[in-house]
């Protein structure tokens, strides 16, 4: 590892999955409760290795397996305690700003409402933010091959200013642009909610550029495949297309996530993600867990691979930390103080003691 151990230093993280990051224990526990028996495993260890994708073929493969995480969410109960507990992990991991997101839809196939379903999140959220002051937000996700979009904004909308702090769109890239669901996040901008969208995962530059372009997304989800519009030499970016120069000259956050990318087939391992290379040539990238059981991943398991495949300092995640929380959609006088008076009192004091 380079430059010091960042474990132990303040985290932030703006992309991580609700129903992407249950315990085993909890996943074998409310399958029993809500009788589902499709499970791949009852063993903890074992259903870990089943849920674990790397190796996977492509998106769609490594999505396949969340049948099993949103089949055993479809009651408030279990969405708030796995809410909680999503907060309890990050906390205790060292996470101090988590926005955490999920598909509501997905979880009224037993006859929950939208609404529902995402109060049962803030609540869990909120026991955990009581007990151990992690500051959150809530991204309300709709699925780009599904025709509901508007109706979850509409639904996201109705907690503005309690909790949830912005509007995604994520699901199969290939086949289903974004710009089929502009109604939807114009009626989110309205709302005041803020726009991630997925995008540059599975397609390349041209789904970023309809991102930022038509849809006018504030941050990238993953945005990974910007790489694809740059022209790199000896392992640095040494030119920029069109979009890509757009990305880094209007500062628009990547929301990458490396053990995600490496499993849906972005890169053949670590080193030779595109992330290290973007971070030095000025892109806005931030280290995101996206989905912590199916990758088998923390921020802290993160923030280390990213300090031995691309030689990063603690200065360095220093500067994508407080970049991560500047790009937050949560309440501004939070994420500064938190930028002022823990990250980068922590950072400078690690990095004080590491020269």
């Amino acid at each position: 590892m380079t430059g010091g151990d960042a474990s132990a230093l303040p985290q932030a993280v703006l992309h991580d999955h609700l129903d992407g990051g249950l315990r085993v224990e909890t996943l074998i526990e409310l399958a029993a409760a809500a009788g589902y028996t499709n499970l791949p495993a009852t063993e903890p260890t074992d259903l870990a290795a089943a849920m674990h994708q790397d190796g996977v073929e492509s998106l769609a493969d490594y999505l396949a397996i969340f049948s099993h995480t949103v089949a055993v969410m479809q009651t408030a109960p279990a969405i708030e305690r796995v809410a909680y507990e999503a907060a309890i992990d990050h906390a205790a991991d060292g996470v101090v700003y988590a926005e955490i997101r999920f598909g509501p839809s997905l979880l009224t196939e037993g006859g929950l409402h939208r609404e529902a379903a995402i109060e049962a999140a803030l609540t869990g959220l909120r026991r955990a933010e009581g007990e151990t002051g992690l500051a959150f937000g809530l991204i309300v996700t709709a699925l780009r091959d599904q025709d509901d979009s508007d109706q979850v904004a509409l639904a996201a909308a109705r907690f503005v200013g309690d909790g949830v702090v912005g509007f995604d769109l994520a699901g199969p890239e290939i086949g289903y642009p974004a710009e089929n669901h502009l109604a939807a996040i114009r009626l989110a901008r309205e709302w005041g909610l803020g726009i991630t969208l997925h995008a540059g995962e599975a397609v390349g530059p041209e789904a970023i550029a309809t991102a930022i372009g038509k849809c006018a997304a504030d941050r990238i989800g993953h945005g990974v495949r910007i790489i694809d519009d740059c022209s790199v030499q000896d392992g640095e970016i040494v030119d920029l297309g069109r979009v890509a120069a757009r990305v880094r000259d209007h500062g628009v956050p990547l929301e990458i996530s490396i053990s995600s990318n490496l499993h849906t087939g972005v890169a053949p391992d670590a080193k030779s993600h595109p992330l290290g290379m973007l971070y030095r040539a000025g892109f806005n990238v931030s280290i995101n867990t996206d989905n912590r059981l199916m990758s088998a991943v923390s921020m802290s398991s993160e923030l280390a691979l990213a300090q031995e495949a691309f030689g990063l300092r603690l200065t360095d995640l220093a500067v994508i930390t407080t970049r991560t929380l500047e790009a937050g959609f949560g309440d501004w006088a939070v994420r500064n103080s938190l930028i002022q008076e823990v990250v980068g009192p922590a950072y400078a004091a690690a990095i004080s003691g590491d020269l």
